[in-house]
């Protein structure tokens, strides 16, 4: 059987702790830049997330 062509990665936001976690396709080298709404007290806006390994 095929081995998965996914990964799990943490997207964390720039402004707060808050973060997230998503899939990405093995191939793609770059890290990923998204941005999407952070809900935390105190933000409350659309701020970028950045990739993070996961532990």
């Amino acid at each position: 059987m095929a081995k998965a062509n996914t990964i799990k990665v943490i997207m964390r936001s720039t402004e707060s702790p808050y973060f997230f976690t998503t899939t990405k396709n093995k191939a793609n080298k770059e890290k990923l830049v998204q941005k999407s709404y952070d809900p935390t007290q105190g933000v409350r806006k659309h701020v970028d997330f950045k990739e993070e390994k996961m532990k």
